[in-house]
């Protein structure tokens, strides 16, 4: 069993910055992308940020290109997720996801129903 534990939310205001950590720890699941995700209440789960484990690439959703950057340290079996200029719309409960379930294609790596681990959560909010 993948046990996932974010850490790193908080409340700040707009423009501000946050670093999200997210620590692996269990049984060592071969999962070809990892990312991170994030629910508003009353949304749907909203692909963040991904990468793929063994090469690095890295895949943004349009809302947060430019200003999030998506990062690992496998020697530390850490994902993190950098978010700079945040806006009050980046508001959220933002989840770390493994356990890649699919083919290596970019758009699969967005939907949620394809990962098996989940993190608990660690909430962001942004005040204007």
């Amino acid at each position: 069993q993948v046990q996932l534990v974010e850490s790193g939310g908080g409340s700040v205001q707009a423009g501000g910055s946050l670093r999200l950590s997210c620590v692996a720890s269990g049984y060592r699941y071969s999962s070809y992308y990892m990312g991170w995700f994030r629910q508003a209440p009353g949304k749907e789960r909203e692909g963040v940020a991904f990468i793929t484990i063994a090469g690095g690439t890295t895949y943004y959703g349009d809302s947060v290109k430019g200003r999030f950057t998506i990062s690992q340290d496998n020697a530390k079996n850490t994902l993190y997720l950098q978010m700079n200029s945040l806006k009050p719309e980046d508001s959220a409960m933002y989840y770390c996801a493994s356990g890649y379930q699919g083919i290596a294609r970019t758009s699969l790596a967005y939907d949620p129903m394809r990962y098996k681990y989940w993190g608990q959560g660690t909430q962001v909010t942004v005040s204007s």
